[in-house]
């Protein structure tokens, strides 16, 4: 795991309070850390902040788990 992922790992874990080493790539936001919209959005702000991204709503409809939130990141930071 790179310094990239962990620091995605723990803005999710921050933000839903849950620890890190419960949260795999296959983790639903919806699904598992009952997350609602605003949540995403607070999220994906988070992010925006903290690594310096800029997210549009579709990108937000694409991010259903932690596996496609760390493939956005990894995305965004190589434009």
């Amino acid at each position: 795991m790179d310094n990239l992922e962990k620091k995605v790992l723990q803005l999710i874990s921050d933000q839903f309070n849950t620890p890190v080493e419960k949260l795999t790539s296959d983790t639903s936001f919806k699904d598992d850390l009952n997350a609602d919209s605003l949540d995403l959005v607070e999220l994906v702000m988070a992010m925006e902040v903290e690594l310096g991204l800029e997210a549009d709503d579709a990108d937000m409809d694409s991010i259903t788990t932690i596996g496609d939130c760390l493939d956005f990141v990894k995305t965004a930071q190589n434009q």
